[in-house]
């Protein structure tokens, strides 16, 4: 269905939700195209006269914000009473003026657009956050399938209640954690509170990021579908499909049903399969990722086509920092296997559940010997950055020296298992012969 158009399903006058969009592998939309997806899109929810807020990413996604920032100014925010933005950050730094300037494509001051605001979630203040409800440990159980079994309190941003209509307004990528992002993911984790941040993160990580990361619907997925049911305002959902190339497909509805085709084709555009695993890979950063927190995506998007024993060298000279909001935590835990934690989960239990998941995503898979505490990671991740070497080696990272990298050294040498990743982090390299987790 995803490499075919989609336009419009459901009965408005039975009360179901409309989807409206457009998509193909072959083909990119035009602005005008764009454009009139967003019209049939405002024109099919009652926002007239009301308060609309857009939760948008922030610079560490790929997706055309300036078009649909201009087209929102055009054809929706005449129909609403008032319309802001809201940077769904996760727990990424705050953008300053200039950072919120390059995403939507027009000057901002002091936080504004004219009369339109574009507000950061301040997910480190705990009196930004509305408590909305509870998923109890019955139901966390069955949704894990009794990986995890504890209550989860839902928080999150309390901006929200503030506005009559919620619009998410996001790209669809594979996804360490949830297996594709999107959708509802711009809630949990995008403006939510700590401690559901923590429980899916750590859930990814227990399903082991190799496994989930491209594997459609997945129990982190679920968790945070369910999670939202708890919003108390109506939502839709913008779900993109963008490449270097261009805009792929655009998918309008409720935040599930806009992610279903979004997903489809992001795996017929971001996955490439390959017959045979690589030994060596040179993941190239691009600079919207400035720290390894996220410029990571070069070692999540690559292990699972990296042969046993093989390496992915995350290159990045611009980076010269682990995490700007975590790092001080992580220079404590180090980057370790899975069993690593869970063999001596006593000493690591105190720990967030989003460190520790960090952790393992970016060591990858392997195992840890409790008796004679020997960790045998199934592949070595190699930074190739401004992270001094010491700290790189503190870590439990290898590392190179990024002067002394000549990628056209590397560059055409798929034959002999070497692959370089030009603006690596989006797209996802996979064996055609591979496992998925699903509900």
């Amino acid at each position: 269905m995803a490499s075919e158009e989609v336009t419009g399903a459901g009965d408005k006058s039975k009360g179901e939700t409309m989807m409206i969009g457009k998509g193909s592998a072959s083909q990119y939309l035009t602005e005008a195209q764009a454009a009139e997806i967003v019209a049939e899109a405002a024109a099919s929810i009652p926002v007239e006269g009301k308060r609309v807020l857009i939760l948008i990413p922030d610079g560490t996604r790929t997706m055309p914000m300036p078009m649909m920032f201009r087209l929102f100014e055009k054809i929706l925010k005449p129909r609403v009473r008032k319309m802001d933005y809201l940077v769904a950050l996760g727990t990424h730094p705050e953008m300053s003026d200039e950072h919120l300037g390059k995403l939507v494509g027009q000057t901002v001051a002091n936080g504004r657009v004219g009369e339109t605001r574009i507000f950061n979630h301040r997910w480190n203040d705990p009196a930004s956050f509305a408590m909305l409800g509870t998923i109890p440990a019955a139901e966390t159980a069955q949704i894990t399938g009794g990986l995890i079994s504890h209550d989860v309190p839902v928080q999150l941003n309390k901006l929200i209640l503030d506005y009559d209509h919620l619009i998410i307004c996001g790209p669809v990528f594979p996804h360490e954690v949830v297996g594709f992002s999107g959708a509802n993911k711009y809630f949990f984790p995008g403006i939510a509170g700590p401690e559901i941040i923590n429980f899916t993160h750590w859930l990814g990580a227990l399903l082991t990021s190799s496994k989930i990361i491209g594997s459609g619907y997945t129990p982190v997925r679920a968790l945070i579908d369910r999670a939202a049911k708890f919003v108390p305002r109506p939502v839709s959902c913008f779900a993109l499909v963008d490449t270097h190339e261009g805009l792929a497909g655009m998918y309008f509805g409720a935040p599930e049903e806009a992610w279903t085709p979004a997903m489809e084709l992001s795996a017929q555009k971001h996955i490439i399969y390959v017959d045979k695993p690589f030994r060596r890979v040179l993941s190239i950063m691009p600079e919207m990722y400035d720290d390894l927190w996220t410029a990571a995506k070069g070692m999540y998007k690559t292990e699972p086509a990296v042969a046993d024993g093989g390496e992915v060298v995350v290159y990045s000279p611009h980076v010269k920092e682990i995490s700007y909001t975590h790092g001080k935590l992580i220079d404590e835990v180090g980057y370790h296997v899975l069993e690593y934690f869970t063999k001596q989960w006593d000493r690591f239990k105190r720990y967030p559940g989003a460190i520790l998941a960090h952790s393992t995503h970016v060591k990858g898979l392997g195992t840890y010997d409790a008796a004679t505490r020997v960790e045998t990671p199934r592949i070595q991740v190699t930074l190739a950055t401004s992270i001094p070497e010491e700290r790189c080696r503190r870590v439990n990272l290898g590392y190179l020296d990024p002067a002394g990298i000549r990628i056209e050294e590397w560059r055409g040498r798929e034959s002999e298992g070497v692959l370089v990743v030009p603006r690596a982090g989006e797209t996802l390299y996979r064996l055609k012969k591979t496992s998925a987790v699903k509900v």
